[in-house]
């Protein structure tokens, strides 16, 4: 009997080299190679983090180095979205409020222990030292719908639902002073977007909307900080393609009656040569075809992911 296929992510063992960097008076960006970022505000009176990456103990070396640089005390978290590898570090910086959108406390309620389960089984490494995380969930402590705006002394923050894209409940972070923008996972660059929970049909007019802010820094999900209005617009621009591609060659083979598995293996030939560079490319394929196929056939919302569903979908695509 043969073994199953483990999913590509576990084959993933590098170290990542980690990068700190101001973009702006106010903004910080903590990124490692195609590893999850996270995004930091530095205000008048406290600091925000965006993102908390996945287990406190990894949340420490993010601590760790803005005490290199302020003080100040870490008010606030936010969860640009649910996804467990955005959320489980967030008991490390003991903030007085985790924000999120109303759409992405709704999306932890249905899914979060099976979303939990899920990711730490495809991704191991980025769950190191996951005893660290306390038992439970992590909850959003004040939510919002559309918009919300802080006051980090004179700072204005805004966090901003500008539709859905990665997941229904997607926010970002945005410094209208600084025209700086944290996107979460709406924007990765040299990374492949993970869209196993995504609206694709959304996606690209979300995009749009980001691009009508016009930032001139922009801290993407994945991937290094991108620095200057041209190189932030270029960012969105690939996302942008590499979702419309994935859409395109997928309803189009939904269209012609074929199956998941055949779409599966037409999309990934067809994307490899522009796309298949990308971290994490051979990860997310499987995951984002199945996705869009459920959408251009008959599931618009996208359905749970669960430890069993992720085997037996691997197995029956890369098995």
């Amino acid at each position: 009997m043969s073994t199953p296929k483990a999913f590509a992510s576990q084959a993933d063992l590098d170290e990542k080299r980690v990068t700190f960097e101001q973009l702006s008076e106010h903004a910080w960006a903590y990124t490692a190679e195609g590893d999850p970022n996270t995004g930091i505000v530095i205000g008048d009176d406290a600091v925000l983090v965006a993102d908390t990456q996945a287990t406190p103990a990894m949340a420490a070396d993010v601590i760790r180095r803005i005490r290199e640089v302020t003080d100040k005390p870490i008010r606030y978290v936010v969860l640009t979205h649910y996804h467990a590898v955005r959320v489980l570090g967030a008991s490390a910086y003991q903030p007085q409020q985790i924000l999120a959108s109303q759409d992405t406390y709704d999306l932890i309620v249905e899914r979060g222990e099976q979303d939990k389960a899920s990711e730490i089984g495809r991704f191991p490494r980025l769950f190191r030292n996951l005893d660290t995380v306390p038992p439970g969930l992590t909850w959003p402590t004040m939510t919002f719908t559309g918009k919300m705006t802080l006051w980090l002394g004179t700072l204005e923050v805004q966090l901003l639902q500008l539709g859905r894209g990665h997941t229904k409940g997607d926010t970002v972070v945005w410094l209208p002073q600084e025209r700086t923008l944290l996107s979460g996972d709406l924007v990765e660059f040299d990374a492949t977007p993970y869209a196993g929970d995504a609206y694709f049909q959304d996606w690209p007019a979300t995009l749009d909307a980001i691009a009508a802010l016009r930032p001139q820094a922009l801290v993407p999900g994945r991937g290094p900080a991108l620095r200057g209005e041209a190189r932030v617009q270029e960012g969105l621009a690939v996302t942008r393609a590499f979702i419309q591609d994935v859409w395109s060659h997928v309803k189009a083979g939904a269209d012609a009656g074929k199956d998941l598995g055949t779409v599966y293996r037409e999309t990934v030939a067809a994307l490899r040569p522009r796309y298949g560079h990308w971290v994490i490319f051979d990860h997310c394929m499987p995951f984002d075809v199945t996705r869009c196929y459920d959408e251009a056939t008959q599931h618009r919302d996208p359905r749970i992911w669960t430890a069993e569903r992720d085997r037996d979908m691997w197995a029956s695509l890369e098995g």
